[in-house]
């Protein structure tokens, strides 16, 4: 067993610590006070709020600072491959070692927690000791009573695409009420950058917003065109080229935009940001993987390309890139409890030759393959089930010139480039 799956086993097991999702501020602010508040210790706190989009938005951030020579800490969720990404610490991740001392030392406190206060907890007791100039913190699935929202004066607060995922943690399950929960609690006197959204939600945030007193930033202060082939980041002065290999998606270059806007008015030269802008990789996210034992069994004429896209937006923002390649595709399709699988799914009729449902390893949260089998063909797709990804490449893999496209999960991706 990994080291990695030890901690999240050992998490799992302690007395103190329960698996379910439980909103309240007031356990982990509890447990901040008997520590003395090292949140406090915090510099320059950058909160990452929404549904879909804080990882691109928060790595574009982090790319952006460190061409910059200036440190972070950064806080994801989920992890892909282990649980030592979930912590970025400067110049490395949090060890093995490291995460299990923090753990131990808030499990002395006797304290009812959840995993996730549990793993927001080691963040902040551990950044606390580096001293970074910046701590950029994705918020998980809401904000009101989120874990991450212990914090008195963030210099950032961003949003990202809200939509309506998460509606099962909610009472009232409306795109209104997640809007709320995810906006209506941002910091007073602070900088708030709202990133693309669909009108109605724009509406509703400003409503939200309409007493805040933090100094507000919309969509509309900067633009993503494209002109003769290429995107470009847009504001009243000028224009910066998104030179870039590795992202691929509107939705993804809207988030790239969104952190230009930040770091420019951050105080970061507009020439880092252009030389780094190429740089930039977001793991698992319309990612092609272009070597590795999976890249190995596969043809030459063969590309595998993984997105852990999980909701109707980002379904629609893979969909809208796929239509782009003029090659065959074909799926290789899990995903979690608490999710739409119908919906999802059905975004892609007519996209893909075939599918081959995949159920998550070690993931008890994953959807049964018999279940996705039968919604797959009530959608029309040719579909079969595989036990590994080694199968589900068998099945898929000829001399064909193809796309094969691992979606669904970010839980499946990690899987899948750990194996590769």
């Amino acid at each position: 067993m990994s080291q990695s799956i030890s901690l999240y086993n050992q998490l799992a097991k302690n007395k103190f610590f329960n698996k379910s999702i439980n909103f309240d501020l007031k356990r982990i602010k509890s447990v901040l006070k008997k520590l003395d508040h090292p949140e406090k210790k915090l510099k320059n706190i950058i909160n990452i709020i929404g549904s879909d989009g804080k990882y691109s938005l928060l790595t574009s951030l982090k790319y952006f600072i460190e061409a910059n020579n200036q440190t972070t800490s950064a806080y994801i969720s989920p992890s892909l491959k282990n649980i030592k990404e979930r912590f970025w610490m400067g110049e490395n991740y949090l060890n093995y070692q490291d995460i299990r001392k923090t753990i131990k030392s808030i499990e002395s406190l006797k304290t009812k927690l959840t995993i996730f206060e549990v793993l927001t907890l080691v963040f902040i007791i551990n950044a606390a000791e580096k001293n970074n100039d910046y701590n950029l913190i994705e918020a998980g699935a809401l904000f009101a009573k989120d874990s991450t929202n212990v914090f008195d004066f963030p210099k950032v607060q961003a949003v990202v695409n809200i939509n309506k995922q998460h509606l099962n943690f909610l009472k009232k399950k409306t795109l209104n009420e997640v809007i709320n929960q995810k906006t209506g609690y941002l910091s007073n006197f602070t900088n708030i950058y709202i990133g693309k959204q669909k009108l109605r939600v724009l509406r509703r945030i400003k409503q939200n917003l309409k007493n805040n007193y933090s100094n507000q930033f919309y969509s509309n202060d900067w633009n993503l065109i494209k002109k003769n082939g290429k995107f470009y980041y847009r504001n009243k002065t000028f224009l910066i080229k998104l030179n870039t290999k590795y992202i691929h998606s509107q939705g993804l270059l809207e988030n790239l935009c969104l952190a230009i806007k930040i770091a420019l008015d951050l105080g970061l030269d507009k020439q880092i940001i252009i030389k780094t802008i190429p740089k930039i990789k977001y793991e698992a996210r319309i990612q092609y993987l272009d070597k590795g034992r999976l890249i190995n069994k596969l043809n030459r004429g063969e590309k595998l390309l993984i997105d852990g896209c999980h909701s109707e937006t980002s379904a629609l923002n893979f969909k809208q890139y796929l239509k782009t390649l003029n090659v065959p595709l074909y799926g290789i399709w899990s995903m979690t409890k608490n999710k739409e699988p119908e919906k999802f799914i059905s975004k892609f009729k007519g996209m893909f030759k075939k599918i081959v449902i995949l159920p998550i390893k070690n993931e008890s949260s994953s959807l049964p393959g018999p279940l996705l089998l039968k919604i797959a063909k009530k959608n029309k797709f040719e579909t079969e089930i595989a036990n590994s990804i080694e199968q589900a490449l068998k099945k898929l893999t000829s001399k064909e010139k193809k796309v094969i496209c691992v979606f669904g999960s970010l839980y499946l991706c990690g899987n899948v480039l750990s194996k590769n």
